[in-house]
């Protein structure tokens, strides 16, 4: 496997399991799908984010880091994560947990991932909608700089270059899954917000010299605005790589499934989490993999994809946010 220019740590199990969806493949008859389990990353509940926090967090003991901050919404699975690596290493924790517009219910302000922060021994600051995450964080680095401590700052969801060389390792992994069980994959379907998964996955196939569609199912924002997101931090990490850059033909994204607003409880999004637990027992989250879940399978149910053909699920986690969800996820 390629050695990456980027120290990392271990704080994950790998590789995460390659799994056929048995039932709901019998169901639709179309397209054969799998799942990638990145929900069984081991910290914390898993998840996507886990990966980035390896190469994260070995840059922030470099540099002599004593306390982590990051920011995101009020259910982030990445500050739960980021929370849980901090406790793992001995180090600070602090969260920047921004509410979420048109969601109230008083589930999602203390249930969920919120409980999970509390219990990892994070320090939680909760702010008012719209306002700027990144200069809350400036700010409080300049505090506690001031008092002798050494903070680091992560962006939301752990996407820069540095963070998105988990999921250029995930890339990697995929391809010796791939070779190893005899598998190939028509395309993959993933959640994409933050970018870095995307964009770290696409760099990782093109490193392992493996052509397989990555396909995106936004959560906050147009196909466009999120092409040009993960095409700009796609191009940043080939450049750190030395790869040939890709372009913007291989970056795919689709917009019809996020709602009206980052966390909109769809109805796409609770049939897709109902389905896959009844079904596999797996659990989504409404946020990313549910809505990532219920665009594959509204692009199956449409025929965008052959009947013949394999299509794998990147499950990114964030089981904890079902908790904060309960009201439209409850008895039906």
């Amino acid at each position: 496997m390629h050695k990456l220019p980027q120290p990392k740590i271990n704080l994950g199990h790998w590789p995460t399991p390659l799994e056929p969806m048995l039932r709901i493949n019998d169901m639709h008859k179309g397209p054969e799908l799998w799942v990638k389990r990145d929900d069984c990353s081991g910290l914390a509940f898993g998840g996507n984010k886990t990966r980035k926090l390896e190469y994260l967090l070995a840059d922030a003991q470099l540099k002599g880091a004593t306390t982590l901050l990051t920011a995101g919404g009020t259910q982030s699975n990445h500050a739960r994560q980021t929370a849980a690596a901090a406790a793992r290493v001995g180090l600070g924790c602090e969260l920047f947990l921004e509410q979420v517009e048109g969601i109230a219910e008083a589930d999602y302000s203390h249930s969920g991932n919120v409980l999970i922060d509390q219990l990892l021994g994070a320090r939680v600051h909760r702010l008012p909608a719209g306002q700027d995450l990144d200069a809350a964080m400036a700010l409080r680095a300049q505090t506690l700089s001031a008092a002798g401590e050494v903070p680091y700052v992560m962006p939301v969801g752990g996407s820069n270059v540095i963070g998105s060389m988990g999921y250029v390792n995930c890339g990697l992994e995929l391809a010796q899954q791939v070779q190893q069980q005899k598998l190939s994959f028509d395309a993959i379907v993933l959640a994409t917000g933050s970018a870095g998964t995307q964009a770290g996955l696409l760099a990782g196939l093109a490193l392992a010299e493996v052509d397989i569609p990555v396909l995106g199912i936004t959560v906050s924002r147009s196909s466009e605005e999120q092409c040009q997101k993960v095409l700009a931090l796609l191009h940043e990490v080939q450049n750190v790589l030395k790869q040939p850059r890709l372009h913007e033909d291989h970056v795919i994204c689709f917009d019809q499934y996020y709602g009206s607003f980052y966390g909109d409880p769809t109805p796409q999004m609770i049939e897709a989490v109902r389905l896959a637990a009844s079904l596999e027992g797996l659990l989504l989250d409404p946020v990313y993999s549910g809505k990532a879940f219920a665009g594959l399978l509204d692009l199956v149910r449409h025929g965008y994809f052959d009947s013949s053909e394999r299509i794998l699920f990147l499950h990114t986690g964030g089981a904890p946010g079902l908790f904060a969800y309960s009201d439209c996820l409850g008895e039906h």
